[in-house]
């Protein structure tokens, strides 16, 4: 598969463009500390790092329904500012990004909802990117292609010319959805014949 003749090239935001881990395991240890849980597992980390924060406040409050209205009061009161200390963008990102522009165009997709005009304030990502759809933007987050249909749309791309790029089960079956290819970043797990480890090899898929 020649991905050179793509057009688009789709980027999940956590994962892919930044380590945002750490930067999400303290935010929602302090959701779950202050409603009165107590602090979250590595399972229910991994879960919260790949689905939206309804999603996520949902899953951790599962076995504690009555807490589920505090936490979500909890949620709205923090700023996630205050825990971008925790979060570094992936290197490589401007360097790579900047030069695909030239022959590609290039948006994310994400899971991320209130926390994302922050991202994109604080690190000028819409300098960087032609689209940024986020939970925000539509009524179901991935893995339903809702996102993706509606950046071609705005792009005006077909999208079977488009590739994505992603790090989780969730990016792989949005990809699969969409019958586009995958690459798949820092995760051998992936069911995919393109695996990067960095954005230098990334680019270098498209060379």
């Amino acid at each position: 598969m020649n991905l050179k003749e793509k057009k688009l090239i789709i980027f999940d935001c956590d994962g892919v463009l930044f380590d945002s881990y750490e930067a999400n395991r303290a935010f929602y240890n302090e959701i779950a500390r202050v409603a009165g849980r107590g602090g979250i597992d590595d399972e229910e980390m991994s879960f919260c790092h790949m689905h939206t924060a309804k999603e996520s406040i949902e899953y951790l409050f599962r076995n504690q329904p009555d807490l589920m209205e505090r936490a979500f009061k909890v949620y709205e009161s923090l700023d996630y500012g205050d825990f971008l200390k925790y979060m570094t963008m992936e290197p490589g990102v401007n360097e790579c990004i900047k030069r695909l522009k030239k022959r590609f165009l290039t948006a994310i997709s994400t899971n991320r909802s209130t926390t994302m005009p922050k991202l994109i304030k604080i690190y000028e990502l819409d300098k960087l990117f032609d689209q940024i759809v986020c939970a925000l933007d539509v009524k179901r987050p991935k893995p339903d292609l809702e996102g993706i249909h509606l950046i071609v749309k705005r792009l005006g791309v077909n999208l079977k010319d488009s590739v994505y790029v992603g790090d989780s089960k969730v990016d792989e079956e949005v990809a699969k959805r969409a019958g586009i290819p995958l690459i798949a970043y820092k995760n051998s797990d992936l069911n995919t014949m393109f695996h990067v480890e960095s954005f230098w090899e990334l680019e270098s898929l498209f060379a």
